[in-house]
């Protein structure tokens, strides 16, 4: 090796049909989470098993600069660790010390499986059981998997936050706390903070947190509010420890970050009239920007292939707040509990898929020839080609989109593409 840097579910009247596709499928695996959460984590460091494939996954993808130290390195199997000719476990043992010696100040190593066990010939959970004992009281080595076998895209997030989940504390009984699951730029959880303790709710923590040092208690009186609409382990795991899930739309735009704060404050007993009015200025500021916005959007016709699991809300946004036409609304996964809410604001009529079958897709989208098309990299370039406007899927994950605050920058990537598009014409 070298190293290198749920509550309600959907019943059949509600929302519109859901077809299912399944065949060839075009889409990032988990590791591409780690760009996010290593950012976000600021006391851990991502260790990936695998090829030098991934490698160059995770640096075109983070866009790391060259002069930076990112927490992030891939230790590269080379044919010898494949062939069973080294002793892989004596291999990553000399990596993790050399991680650990560059970087002290980490608390949290991540051993991150880019493929199964079977394949890396290494098992990466006892590992990190022996690591773990070895470097007590100095850094927690926590194992997870982002196999393209076994994830797909923010699946690498699920993934990491479950295998975190037993290291959280307790919470004591009779203590209630509020609990924001999913990975939030640190701005974005600024503000969420700020309009809870305007509302009166608390305590708020949120899981990732930005040390780890700090993580979360969990406990029966815990209430679970999701980000993110990819996160169905986690949210199972911790509804068994005893948390309670409130059911909701996700923040983005104007009414989902209205109906998200109103599931949370209603649970807290905050009465009507004070949420109104401590959201109203952020209801203002949002309703001002996305009116620009909205006037470039309405009436155009958009199609999602599927790619980060956050296509059903964004559609939700796009048709409700910005009158955008819905042709066919694609997702990799539909989990019926977490996205319950969701589903009953889509319009009937529209074509929801799960799952893909790229080649079927394919046909259908250049028969519709939308005005734009929301896919993945892989995708974006050879659609491109055909004179097709795309918005690559992968910046709604890397851009604050969450929020009253940034529903007119939501709006905006959408707009972008249609505006470079009308500018080659001219």
């Amino acid at each position: 090796m070298t190293v290198a840097s749920l509550s309600a579910t959907v019943g059949a009247d509600i929302g519109p049909k859901i077809n299912r596709e399944r065949g060839q499928r075009q889409v990032f695996c988990g590791l591409a989470g780690i760009v996010w959460l290593h950012r976000k984590i600021q006391d851990a460091f991502f260790l990936v098993v695998g090829s030098r494939t991934c490698a160059h996954l995770l640096q075109s993808a983070a866009g790391v600069m060259i002069f930076a130290e990112p927490r992030f390195a891939t230790a590269i199997l080379q044919e010898r660790d494949l062939a069973g000719l080294a002793d892989c476990n004596q291999e990553l043992d000399r990596v993790v010390g050399e991680v650990i010696q560059r970087r002290p100040t980490i608390k949290t190593l991540f051993l991150v499986g880019s493929c199964p066990s079977e394949v890396i010939k290494l098992d990466l959970h006892k590992a990190a059981e022996r690591l773990s004992e070895h470097y007590r009281d100095q850094v927690r080595v926590i194992a997870y998997s982002a196999s393209g076998l076994e994830t797909t895209f923010t699946q690498g997030e699920d993934t990491c936050l479950h295998a975190l989940l037993p290291e959280l504390p307790v919470r004591p009984e009779g203590e209630r706390s509020l609990l924001i699951v999913g990975t939030l730029p640190d701005v974005v959880e600024d503000q969420f903070k700020r309009l809870f303790g305007e509302l009166g709710i608390g305590p708020v923590e949120f899981l990732p947190p930005r040390h780890l040092a700090d993580a979360p208690a969990v406990g029966r009186n815990t209430l679970l509010l999701l980000a993110q609409p990819f996160l169905s382990e986690t949210a199972r795991a911790l509804q068994k420890r005893g948390a309670t899930l409130i059911p909701a739309p996700y923040p983005f735009g104007i009414e989902g970050s209205r109906a998200w704060f109103w599931a949370a404050a209603k649970t807290w007993g905050v009465s009507r009239e004070r949420f109104e009015a401590v959201i109203a200025p952020a209801v203002e500021r949002a309703a001002k920007g996305l009116s620009r916005q909205r006037d470039l959007l309405a009436g155009k016709r958009i199609w999602f292939l599927p790619d980060s699991q956050l296509e059903v809300p964004i559609a939700r946004f796009l048709h409700r707040e910005c009158g955008m036409e819905l042709i066919e609304v694609a997702t990799p996964f539909l989990d019926r509990q977490l996205i319950a809410e969701e589903l009953a604001l889509l319009p009937p009529q529209v074509s929801l898929t799960e799952g893909q079958d790229l080649e079927q897709q394919l046909v259908r989208l250049r028969a519709a020839r939308p005005d734009l098309t929301v896919c993945g990299l892989g995708l974006a370039n050879p659609l491109e080609a055909k004179g097709l406007r795309t918005k690559w899927s992968i910046e709604l994950v890397f851009t604050p989109i969450h929020g009253f605050d940034q529903a007119a920058d939501l709006a905006e990537l959408f707009v972008r593409p249609l505006l470079r598009a009308e500018r080659l014409r001219v």
